[in-house]
């Protein structure tokens, strides 16, 4: 095995825009890191999930392939 090829493997403090912090191991430069979503507020892990209907898609595509 080859030495001093592998990077760095460091703690990260990672912050996500809802506030809630925690640390991860990375091998990023930096120490902080800055995320738009985490499991405390993406809607996949709370449950919340939206479904965004643009020109009626959903609804057209539930009254062709509706059962019954």
């Amino acid at each position: 095995m080859k030495q001093d090829i592998h990077p760095e493997y460091n703690e990260v403090a990672v912050t996500c825009s809802c506030g809630h912090a925690f640390k991860a191991n990375s091998t990023l430069s930096k120490t902080e890191l800055h995320i738009e979503s985490c499991s405390e507020c993406h809607p996949f892990y709370t449950g919340k999930q939206r479904i965004i209907d643009t020109a009626g898609r959903v609804d057209k595509f539930n009254k062709r392939y509706q059962r019954g």
